[in-house]
This record gives structure tokens, C-alpha cells and sequence, in this order.
């Protein structure tokens, strides 16, 4: 089946670039362009294509702005390109709570010199977020009511305003959980969350759903860059009850911190609650990686691990929640309909090593459950 794509950059040489390397690719058809967030909406409308690419900074309509028009109005799976910056990132973390599915660095200096690897990249992440559930395109939990006007920025999007931990609630009244009861209470040691593509918001939805008093430690790996996961951790701290940060070489484990592990290297855990961070093996496809830290959990903590696989692509987690499930820990995943993408949880459920299969919306809740 071709993949029908919509381009819009407000850059005439990105869009040409952009378009000549999704063309290259025979099952992918270039179905127009845009200049501006504007125009995308209109072209949403218009072509009805299977997939938007998206800049963030455009004349006339951000592409923030865009993507919540076109969540509204025709949800359409959206691939941000974002440059490798702070801002940039707390940008593209915008993006996807306004509904865009994942993201891709703007590194014109790659495509100038890495052109077959740049369009590899490029290509399997149209095809992979064409395949993803529309009916999980929904913006993240809101602000409290009570909470500031929203103050504009530089790039003329909305800068998202700031909330009061105690104040965060769930993003809905979430229906219950028809695949598995609710859990029992254990004296867990480790909560281990592993996520990619839909990750972001996903584990926005499970952690601000946690008391500031919950009792046992969590590690936090989700695929992204090196330069998002400090941007990434900060807004999780200031949308949470719990306090999340980015983990650091000799952090201790303890309640109510959340450690996110950095980009672009991996971490482990030892019996002592010490995290352990080490460079990016390049023969790793991900860094972090879900398999890595799941495997120092089950050696270190064995049956006192609780394991949760969130959406993403491909099968990371699946090795490491292996480990866990033979040495007694409990693995749970998040159910289809609620996934982004339902590749990671899926290698869960058909390797027999999911204990229990909930939504997202009730993973936070049990969580509670299972813990306090």
C-alpha cells in the first residue's frame, strides 16, 4: 500500500529535499506541499493524506498550532522535524502533546553528507507512523483550571503554562480495564517503565496519575535523543506529583523520584540503588535501551520488579522483561487500542510475558494499586 504524505517546511529547499528522498521510495507518494501551518490544515483537508511532515517555525501558523487544527479536525499521524537544541526540544515535546506522533532531527549538514542514511531514517518512520492507531491522537493531560493565561514565545506558539504539582489530575475519567483484574499489592522494590514512538505523552498520562508519597522507586527509558531527555525530565517534574529527573551517574534509588534515563547512553541498576550510566554502545540500536536496564533490574532486585512496556516500535523490552519474568517480577503492557504504536507491548503479549494488559488510562490507577 502506498503511503501518502503532505510536506510542509516553510524552507523551499527542505521541502524539495524532503519530497525527493520520500519519492525515491516506491511505496510512498508525495501528495503536496505547504508553506505554512495554514496551508497544512487546508491541505489536511483537501489531499487526506496518510502522513504530515511538519516544521515547527513558519510564517503566518507555528506548526504546533497546525497540528492541534489538524487533530480537531482531521487527525493525521504528524512527523515533527525539530533541530537538536534545548529549545528545540522543549518545542517537539510540545508538538507531541498537541498530538504529533514522533519527530526527526533537522540537520541540513546530514542530508548533505549522510543522504542514504538520512533517507532510511526518513522513510521507515513514514511508513512505521502511517500504521499508528489514530484513535490515540488526543492532546496530554490539561492544565488545572486555575492555572495562568498562556504567554506567547519567540517561534509565536503557545508556551504551555505552568502547573502546580498537586494540582495535576488524570486527562479523563478512564473507563476500566476489561483485559486483566486489578492488581494485588506488593512490596515492590523497582517500578521499570520502558516506551519509544507515543512514549512522551503516554508516560505524562502514567505519572501525573502518581501521589507525591508513592512508596517505591521508578527508572524511566524512553528512545530519544541526547538532547531531549533533560528537557523531557524537567516537564515531567513540573506536570508531576512525584519529582523526575534526568539520571546521573551514582543517583540513588528512592520513593517518589522518577530517573529518566539520558539520551544517547544506557543505564543500569544495582542491589544497592545505585544507578549506573554508561556510553552509548554503537552496537546497540537504541540508547537507552529498554533490554538493558529491565536485565540489570532482574539481576539486581529479582522478584521485586515491576515491569511496564509502553507503546512504541519494534521489540526493545522484550529480552529484558524475559530476564524479569524468570527471576519472578511481574511485566505488564499497555493494551492496542490505547497504544500509539502497538509494537513493544505487542512482543510482549506474543512472548506469553505480560502478567497483566491494561489501557493507558488505567496503568497510573493500578500502579497505585500495586504499590501504595
Amino acid at each position: 500500500m502506498v503511503v501518502k504524505v503532505l510536506v510542509v517546511d516553510d524552507s523551499g529547499f527542505f521541502r524539495r529535499r524532503v519530497s525527493e528522498i520520500l519519492s525515491a521510495d516506491s511505496n510512498i507518494q508525495v501528495v503536496g506541499t505547504a508553506t505554512n501551518g495554514k496551508e497544512a490544515i487546508d491541505q489536511a483537508l483537501a489531499l487526506k493524506p496518510d502522513v504530515i511532515t511538519m516544521d515547527y517555525e513558519m510564517p503566518m501558523m507555528d506548526g504546533i498550532t497546525a497540528v492541534r487544527h489538524i487533530m480537531q479536525r482531521c487527525p493525521t499521524p504528524v512527523l515533527m522535524f525539530s533541530s537538536l537544541t534545548h529549545e528545540g526540544a522543549r518545542v517537539t515535546l510540545d508538538a507531541l502533546d498537541a498530538g504529533a506522533v514522533d519527530f526527526l532531527p533537522k540537520n541540513f549538514e546530514d542530508i548533505s553528507r549522510n543522504p542514504e542514511k538520512v533517507k532510511q531514517m526518513l522513510c521507515e518512520k513514514v511508513h512505521s507512523i502511517s500504521r499508528s492507531n489514530r484513535s490515540s491522537f488526543r492532546a496530554a493531560a490539561p492544565a488545572p483550571v486555575a492555572a495562568p493565561p498562556v504567554a506567547p514565545s519567540t517561534f509565536g506558539r503557545a508556551a504551555p503554562a505552568p502547573v502546580a504539582r498537586a494540582a495535576v489530575a488524570p486527562a479523563r475519567t478512564a473507563a476500566p480495564s476489561t483485559h486483566s483484574p486489578v492488581p494485588k499489592r506488593k512490596a515492590y522494590k523497582l517500578v521499570a517503565i520502558g516506551t519509544s514512538t507515543g512514549g512522551p505523552v503516554a508516560l505524562q498520562r502514567v505519572l501525573t496519575q502518581l501521589p507525591a508519597n508513592f512508596p517505591t522507586p521508578i527508572v524511566l527509558i524512553q528512545h530519544m535523543p541526547a538532547a531531549f531527555t533533560k528537557a523531557f525530565a524537567e516537564r515531567l517534574d513540573k506536570l508531576c506529583r512525584i519529582s523526575v529527573k534526568e539520571a546521573e551517574d551514582g543517583d540513588i534509588l528512592r520513593p517518589g523520584l522518577a530517573l529518566l534515563a539520558p539520551g544517547g547512553k544506557q543505564m543500569m541498576v544495582d542491589g544497592r540503588g545505585a544507578i549506573k550510566i554508561l556510553p552509548g554502545d554503537e552496537r546497540l540500536n537504541y540508547k537507552p535501551c529498554v533490554d538493558i536496564t529491565f536485565g540489570s533490574a532482574a539481576k539486581s532486585y529479582g522478584d521485586k520488579v515491576l515491569a511496564v512496556v509502553l507503546t512504541g516500535m519494534g521489540a526493545d523490552g522484550r529480552e529484558g522483561a524475559r530476564l524479569l519474568k524468570q527471576g519472578g517480577s511481574a511485566i505488564w503492557a499497555q493494551d492496542e487500542a490505547s497504544c500509539v504504536i502497538y509494537g513493544m507491548p505487542m512482543a510482549i503479549v506474543k512472548a506469553d510475558l505480560a502478567d497483566a494488559v491494561y489501557s493507558l488510562d488505567d496503568i497510573g490507577k493500578h500502579l497505585v494499586e500495586a504499590c501504595l
